[in-house]
């Protein structure tokens, strides 16, 4: 890129990878080949984009900041085809963007909302093949928490409902410009297929999930209160009397299939 530094905006929480040797792990843990449909969210200056792209010759990529788009299309002359959306990745329809076909999604991803696009790739997991995204640390350890963890909550249990999560790489700060104040990691998702996936509305199991970690020091059957009592909480097989962290996540969706039956 050219030698005028961008400056990093707080608000898009840009922190840029630069570490080489980081971007090679990365990279070779995605194993992108010609032909496949990736999709880099949030490329920042590229440090991603450009790898990946000379292994594919095509990259869609997602920018919110749009004075880096100029950049990254000047960075991607001769390399290969680079698109790049300029728009807020919330925003952005992946099953639309799919065409049919399985979407790859790549990045780091901006860690003061990283926990909502988590939740929108969900929506659209049909049209996703797998997922490698750095996140802070902290994040990653809370979707790969096992029941009774510290850490162990809602977005464990969407998660791990939803996808295959692999923590794969630890990233230090200094493996960024600006550093951020956190450990950050990558980690894989791969998304489990339809017949893994709850039998239940996706609506009412996160709304059970919601409601159960609201708060976390009551038990389920307080929790709970207003969408299941404690005989229906008792007839999902799970004691009303414990507390939303000591559950698995296949309990959550046989409560949700309760709370469905109920409200049916």
């Amino acid at each position: 890129m050219n030698d005028t530094r961008h400056v990093h905006k707080k608000q898009f929480g840009q922190h840029f990878l630069h570490d080489a040797q980081i971007v090679a792990r990365i990279v070779q843990a995605i194993a992108a080949r010609a032909g496949e449909r990736v999709v880099e969210i949030g490329p920042g200056d590229g440090a991603l984009t450009l790898p990946l792209l000379r292994a594919l010759g095509r990259l869609t990529a997602i920018e919110l900041d749009r004075d880096l788009v100029p950049r990254l299309r000047a960075a991607a002359q001769g390399v290969g085809e680079l698109e790049i959306i300029n728009a807020d990745v919330l925003g952005v329809d992946f099953t639309a963007l799919a065409a049919g076909a399985r979407l790859r999604l790549v990045g780091n991803l901006p860690y003061n909302i990283s926990s909502p696009i988590l939740f929108h790739c969900i929506d659209h997991l049909d049209s996703i093949g797998d997922m490698h995204f750095m996140l802070q640390k902290e994040v990653v350890d809370r979707m790969a928490a096992a029941p009774g963890s510290k850490v162990y909550g809602r977005l464990s249990v969407m998660l791990q409902l939803a996808c295959r999560v692999e923590p794969l790489l630890h990233v230090p700060p200094q493996a960024f410009r600006p550093p951020p104040k956190v450990e950050s990691a990558v980690v894989r998702l791969l998304p489990r297929p339809p017949q893994e996936r709850p039998a239940v509305d996706a609506q009412t199991l996160a709304q059970v999930v919601r409601a159960a970690f609201g708060q976390r020091r009551k038990t389920l059957a307080n929790a709970l209160h207003g969408l299941l009592d404690a005989a229906r909480i008792e007839a999902a097989g799970v004691d009303p009397r414990l507390r939303a962290e000591q559950l698995a996540p296949a309990a959550f969706v046989a409560l949700a299939q309760q709370r469905q039956h109920n409200a049916g």
